[in-house]
């Protein structure tokens, strides 16, 4: 007896690829942002106290304007895009995070224009958050409602994916001019060609997502609102009625943001002011982490369709609860080997987490509200989780000049994310178009009782 060979529906790998396409832009530019921000605009846009680390902070104070942006942007981007389309509203974003990417590559510095210049990052920097927190919450929900039910968790990973892929781009950019430009030339201008190069590749990656079109399961959402008067979309809508998936996610993304930027940002700052190793071999160690990251990223997007995506997820934050106990350490050992391991390791548990996240979340909300359920629990927690993981770690390390307080502080934010994985129901292969009927026999329910009473009454 032969198995049945999967098929995969037609125009899928083509979502798929769009929806890479744009992350992987709008993530190289807002990483790149990341690594820069330890390793040039500390130097360049920001006065010179003569502590390294008093700089370093002030660059990552700027850098986590983008995340608070990042919710607003999620709130924007969630209500059009329930109202209008996935598509459309990812266009934009990708528009405006690669414009405001390129002028970020031609700001003048400090010494030229003083407050000035971390005045107009800080806009820039804005902007870019904005639309990057629209970005994701349409990028996978572009692929999840494409996506078969029983592979969804595998489908809805890639886009999850093309982050590191993105982050690679940045790397290799940053890595080609640390390598051949000396150390004035980089700090002058070198650092500006990965700003402008962005141009290109927005241009390439919106060119992919003008060839893909909304699920025909939110098309059928759209025409159910339209007959349903008393359904409706947007972020009042969706804590009115689905307090519980909101609140749920905020918690399941608690750790997994504040893990990755203690991997991939503040590690820069570590590696750098504790261990001492140069520029190019701490982007070296990323590299390699990232590519590991992008390799394990759908494996265990196609776990989580086996066993489920609570176990998984529960996996990972235990593990990410232990993470900053050994991987400091390791970095501490100088080995260049070792070294590269913590990251890789880091980013593995993270995986854990970051690979079921799209279609767990999906299946938390009805089609109607989908954009806004997911952008508003993926982005909120960064404001307190991502944003927040460069800047206590470096004042962290600064007053208690040891690692043991940061790994504390990862473990208090894993032990938020298992509370959150206790109250997350098991969503493995369910079927989206159940969970719109679910929405509408409860709309419909709702509509009809106060018909009812009115009835009564009038008899």
């Amino acid at each position: 007896m032969t198995t049945p060979v999967k098929s995969v529906p037609t125009g899928l790998r083509r979502v798929v690829a769009a929806s890479m396409a744009g992350t992987v832009v709008e993530w190289y530019e807002f990483f790149l942002y990341g690594t820069a921000a330890t390793l040039v605009f500390s130097k360049v846009f920001f006065a010179n106290t003569g502590d390294d680390l008093d700089a370093i902070l002030a660059a990552f104070i700027t850098y986590a304007v983008g995340f608070a942006a990042r919710p607003i942007g999620g709130i924007v981007f969630g209500h059009f895009g329930d109202k209008y389309g996935r598509k459309q509203l990812l266009q934009f974003s990708l528009l405006l995070v690669g414009g405001s990417t390129v002028l970020m590559g031609c700001l003048p510095t400090y010494g030229q224009v003083g407050y000035w210049a971390p005045t107009l990052l800080v806009i820039l920097r804005f902007i870019q958050g904005f639309a990057v927190g629209g970005e994701w919450g349409g990028a996978v929900l572009l692929v999840a409602e494409h996506s078969p039910d029983r592979d969804r968790g595998f489908w809805a990973s890639w886009p999850q994916a093309a982050v590191p892929v993105g982050n690679i781009l940045a790397t290799v950019i940053l890595l080609t001019m640390v390598e051949t430009l000396s150390d004035d030339a980089f700090l002058s201008w070198g650092w500006r060609v990965g700003f402008w190069a962005s141009a290109v590749i927005v241009l390439v990656g919106y060119y992919i997502r003008t060839k893909v079109t909304d699920a025909p399961i939110f098309v059928a959402a759209q025409e159910e609102t339209a007959r349903i008067k008393a359904a409706s979309y947007g972020v009042v809508e969706v804590l009115k009625r689905y307090p519980r998936g909101v609140f749920t996610a905020m918690g399941l993304r608690f750790a997994e943001n504040l893990m990755y930027y203690l991997v991939v940002t503040f590690s820069i700052t570590y590696l750098k002011v504790e261990v001492k190793a140069d520029t190019s071999t701490i982007l070296w160690y990323m590299l390699a982490a990232h590519a590991a990251h992008f390799i394990a990223i759908p494996l265990v997007g196609r776990l989580s369709d086996n066993i489920g995506r609570r176990p998984v997820y529960f996996v990972g934050a235990v593990l990410a609860g232990t993470w900053g106990f050994f991987a400091f350490p390791m970095m501490n050992s100088g080995h260049y080997f070792v070294i590269m391991s913590a990251i890789i390791i880091g980013l593995l548990i993270h995986a854990l987490m970051y690979s079921p996240q799209p279609a767990l979340m999906a299946e938390m909300f009805p089609t109607r509200m989908r954009y806004s359920g997911v952008s508003l629990g993926y982005q909120v927690t960064s404001i307190v989780a991502g944003s927040l993981a460069p800047i206590i770690g470096t004042r962290l390390l600064q007053h208690y000049h040891s690692s043991v307080p940061i790994a504390i502080y990862l473990l208090l934010g894993a032990l938020i994310t298992l509370v959150a994985v206790y109250f997350t129901r098991e969503t493995k292969g369910i079927s989206l178009q159940s969970i719109d009927d679910e929405d509408v026999r409860r709309l419909a329910t709702e509509t009809q009782a106060p018909a009812a009473r009115s009835s009564s009454s009038l008899s």
